[in-house]
């Protein structure tokens, strides 16, 4: 159990929501983030809170944080912009119809309140659709929040309750004694710490390496078009059921669209804006796709394309564990990490203070990556 300062690398949704956590307890905790709040993940995500198309594993997480966002608003002033309008998981062909179909089945089984659409009834829902959609899965219960306002407000919350963050800090190795994590060193020096949390995605395993610990992620990346504010168009969260598109309307009308998941080649840990914008026939596939779903689209008029950055595991799922005495790791969400954020950052606290958790986190061992693995786990829907 922590008795001292807690220190936090990586400022995105689920750090600061365990230094949020953490400051409630009333533990010293400190933030460190090596660019800026909501950087990589927590930035470019659609910002979906959703408990449709969840890994089993990961469902009661999802179900729990549905409960937390709502009162996180509510404790925060609306600042996130929380919305419980539903999740659309689209098909556009017989095939899709049949991963659609499936979907519903095994997450009804599972206790969701999910339906199986046809297209007009998709189309009543959501009638900025196109004629294309043949079917859809719905689960009511699903929602959104702004994503860098959300990590922002609770940033200011946890800071509000005693807890410190400094950004332009970037960790480079951790210290150690008699097999405990100490601290960290960082490029504005060491900074000593009772137990340290790496919530810092991508820039986890380097620091992990050096202790024998094996936390496999690879570099995926995510296209991002958002347009200007455009007239009401629809309320839910969409995806598709091969995942290579997704979107949502923001509060303010903007229309935030994704890809799927590509490859990416270069360094995840030496990542700049400009190594990650895209190439102009990407942002044409892009706009061909969800344009193929959301007509609406090619009126709009754009207003920032970028790219962001997944640290996938193997398995799909995240690290949830304190390996060793004075570490913990919560990072490897793999592109689906901000709606379950709060729970992610309760998870983070009773895990630094040794409570018991609420939740069977058996499949979130680090430990696991060292047997024998199987396939990759199949792209699904992020956010």
């Amino acid at each position: 159990m922590a008795t001292g300062e807690v220190l936090i690398v990586g400022g995105g949704i689920t750090g600061v929501a365990a230094a949020l956590a953490l400051a409630e307890r009333g533990v010293g905790v400190r933030l460190i983030e090596r660019d800026r709040l909501a950087a990589m993940g927590s930035g470019w995500t659609l910002g979906g809170v959703r408990q449709s198309g969840r890994d089993p594993a990961e469902l009661p997480l999802a179900r729990a944080a549905v409960a937390r966002w709502a009162e996180l608003d509510a404790r925060l002033g609306g600042r996130p912009g929380y919305r419980r309008r539903g999740n659309l998981r689209l098909a556009r062909d017989e095939a899709e119809v049949e991963t659609i179909r499936a979907l519903a089945a095994t997450q009804a089984a599972a206790g969701l309140d999910i339906a199986l659409l046809d297209g007009e009834a998709a189309r009543r829902i959501a009638p900025a659709l196109s004629r294309d959609i043949l079917a859809a899965s719905f689960c009511r219960d699903d929602g959104h929040a702004d994503p860098i306002a959300a990590v922002t407000a609770l940033a200011d919350e946890a800071q509000r309750l005693g807890a410190q963050i400094e950004s332009g800090v970037a960790a480079t190795a951790l210290t150690t004694r008699g097999g405990a994590v100490t601290g960290v060193e960082t490029n504005a020096g060491r900074r000593e710490a009772d137990c340290v949390v790496l919530a810092c995605g991508l820039h986890a395993p380097a620091l992990l390496a050096p202790l024998g610990l094996d936390l496999p992620i690879a570099a995926r990346i995510v296209l991002v078009l958002q347009t200007t504010p455009a007239p009401p168009l629809f309320e839910q969260v969409f995806g598709v059921a091969n995942a290579d598109c997704a979107g949502r309307q923001e509060i303010d009308g903007r229309l935030r669209v994704t890809t799927g998941v590509s490859d990416w080649k270069g360094d995840a840990t030496g990542w700049t804006a400009d190594s990650i914008q895209p190439r102009a026939r990407d942002v044409a596939t892009l706009i061909a796709r969800a344009g193929a779903i959301l007509p609406a689209l090619h009126e709009a008029r754009v207003a920032r394309v970028w790219g962001g950055l997944i640290d996938l595991t193997p398995d799909g799922l995240p690290a949830l564990d304190a390996p060793c005495p004075g570490l913990v790791v919560a990072s490897g969400f793999s592109g689906h990490g901000f709606g379950i954020g709060p729970v992610s950052g309760e998870i983070v606290a009773d895990l630094v203070t040794g409570a018991a958790s609420p939740f069977d986190l058996a499949p979130f061992r680090l430990a696991r990556f060292s047997t024998a693995r199987g396939p990759a786990a199949p792209l699904t829907l992020h956010g």
